[in-house]
């Protein structure tokens, strides 16, 4: 019996050692830096979340910003137009949309201690928002208990999120741990509602944005050395992402490329969108990138 024990044991610490083997697979270097096509403008000095509708291209500023959605001209980056939402942006960091409305997640959450955390929905004809049907889809993380502000310190903020089979997808940026979180809610909910954690990932980077196109699952942001990430997963069961291994890329430094806060894909490729950063050891203006898709075929 104490044979068997023990032998279960091990079995046990095998799989958890396969399991880190399995999620610190090495990057590939990319240097996204040469596939830089434009430089926003300074209306776009903040840019944060990036998203295809239709064929356009939009756009946001964060926290302490305007409430309007920008779009973009993808060949060169240029405003087309700026649209109104009237809402207030306390913090908003990702944007998404289901083809009929768009979603403006304003959650972000550097201090872990907000407990207004919302979804802003949207209709959008393709041309004009309609403001006055504005609904806020409000919600809270179910593992979190402790709300004391804990600035780039906690695993509760997020900067990531899309819409896939009718639910919304929102993956946490978890600076404490580097270990994120995939969190559903369901945009058809009256109230405010617990998300659905449904699996996690180690990282060893913040996420800063999400894209899903063809079965894929893009996520980029940096580590505390500013190096940048994308990470590529294919999509899985029941809404699942992290049962299989990514594609990993290592894209550069903020120093030079900006903080990628904004990732989109299209049938074309992979458009990434950074704010302008500034150090004492240097600076990058803002800007937009993209990169063919046959460019990061293994």
């Amino acid at each position: 019996m104490l044979y068997l024990l023990d032998m279960k044991k091990l079995m046990v610490l095998l799989l958890l050692f396969s399991g880190l083997l399995f999620q610190a697979q090495k990057a590939v270097k990319f240097r996204l830096k040469p596939y830089r096509i434009a430089v926003l403008s300074d209306s776009l000095s903040e840019s944060s979340g990036l998203n295809f509708f239709g064929e356009h291209l939009f756009t946001f500023n964060d926290s302490g910003n305007t409430s309007e959605l920008f779009q973009i001209d993808p060949r060169n980056g240029r405003i087309l137009r700026v649209l109104q939402t009237g809402l207030h942006n306390t913090d908003w960091e990702a944007l998404t949309n289901d083809g009929q409305n768009f979603y403006i997640g304003d959650f972000g959450n550097n201090g872990g201690a907000r407990k207004d955390l919302k979804i802003y929905k949207i209709p959008f004809s393709g041309e004009n928002i309609e403001k006055d049907s504005a609904k806020s889809i409000r919600f809270h993380y179910p593992d979190q208990e402790d709300f004391t502000f804990r600035n780039i310190n906690n695993d509760f903020d997020a900067e990531a999120m899309v819409f896939l089979n009718g639910k919304i997808h929102i993956f946490s940026k978890a600076w404490k741990s580097g270990i994120i979180a995939h969190y559903i809610l369901d945009p058809g909910i009256e109230g405010e509602q617990t998300a659905e954690k449904t699996e996690t990932f180690h990282t060893n980077f913040v996420v800063t944005d999400a894209s899903f196109y063809n079965g894929k699952l893009y996520l980029v942001g940096y580590n505390k050395k500013m190096q940048v990430y994308l990470m590529i997963f294919r999509e899985g069961v029941k809404n699942e992402f992290f049962g299989s291994q990514p594609q990993k890329y290592h894209l550069g430094n903020t120093l030079s490329l900006g903080q990628i806060e904004g990732i989109s894909v299209d049938d074309s490729g992979i458009y990434f969108s950074g704010e302008r950063f500034h150090t004492p050891l240097g600076s990058a203006p803002q800007c937009l990138y993209f990169v063919p898709e046959a460019r990061l075929a293994p």
